[in-house]
């Protein structure tokens, strides 16, 4: 009969057991190693330290075990790593990429392209006739940053340089409200500009005057003009609803300042911009000849 042990003999083998589950992890029961850390294969697998483990096994130090738990696994893994570590990100073109829209413009041709709609805006007498005058249709960057499709109505000399002056707005992000046909308020140049409307043909005068305007002839386009009215050297502004803009101090979506990006595209179209004008400026108002 072999001799009983001491209570605290026989009690010893398990504390063992549970101080390494409590400290290194263990699901198991440890294979002593040459250091009694638990270095077999199977203890570390289990423990983390193998393929799909989430944490290192016998680590006297703990840095082994934090950095175990930060581990991002391989790319579209899905799976997570430690504790709460989320998968890395596939590639970056793969996810969230968009290309930018691209700048469509035409000019319109045929004999009735124009004809059929200066309904409103062309008359018998005009300077000019329905077959010297061509319709742009350009896409344009809305004040709601999105992108939409627009006509423009100019003489025929200037139809390409125009479509070259839009595609240049596009491209920088300009903001136009919108781009309609003036026939679309029956050719009312003050219904056009109280809607923000930027046009070009419409078979008028100057106002107050018996003289044409420069838009009677298709050289000459109103650009935004509720944010850049026409100011009177006595302070009269049109349209009246554009008087907070006659502050040309203000940085509001669509203004026109001096040399900025709009003024020089029409620059180099050969255009010149009404904000330069001594004594009333007409800070909407780009012509081919500077009237």
């Amino acid at each position: 009969m072999k001799p009983s042990l001491p209570r605290l003999q026989r009690c010893l083998p398990p504390l063992l057991i549970l101080a390494c589950l409590a400290v290194a992890g263990c699901s198991a029961t440890p294979t002593p190693g040459p250091t009694g850390a638990g270095s077999s294969p199977a203890a570390n697998g289990a423990a983390g330290t193998g393929p799909g483990g989430a944490a290192t096994a016998a680590a006297s130090d703990g840095t082994a075990v934090k950095s175990a738990s930060t581990r991002q696994p391989q790319a579209g893994s899905g799976r997570r790593a430690g504790s709460g570590a989320q998968a890395a990100p596939g590639p970056r073109t793969a996810v969230g990429t968009q290309a930018a829209p691209r700048f469509r413009g035409s000019v319109v041709t045929g004999r009735d392209a124009v004809r059929n709609r200066v309904r409103w805006s062309w008359r018998r007498g005009c300077p000019v006739g329905p077959v010297e005058l061509r319709l742009l249709r350009a896409d344009y960057w809305g004040v709601d940053k999105r992108v939409h499709r627009g006509e423009l109505i100019v003489h025929r000399d200037h139809a390409r340089r125009v479509l070259v002056v839009l595609e240049k707005l596009f491209k920088a992000g300009y903001p136009i409200e919108r781009l309609k046909l003036v026939d679309a308020y029956r050719a009312d140049d003050d219904r056009s500009m109280a809607a923000n409307n930027t046009s070009g043909f419409n078979c008028r005068r100057v106002s107050g005057s018996s003289s044409w305007s420069e838009h009677a002839f298709g050289r000459a386009i109103d650009l935004n003009p509720l944010r850049n009215p026409y100011v009177t050297r006595g302070g009269r502004v049109s349209p009246p609803a554009g008087r907070p803009y006659a502050n040309r101090a203000r940085r509001a979506a669509g203004m026109i300042h001096a040399n900025d990006l709009v003024v020089r595209a029409f620059a180099a179209a050969g255009w010149r911009w009404g904000g330069y004008w001594s004594g009333s400026r007409d800070y909407q108002h780009f012509s081919s000849t500077g009237r």
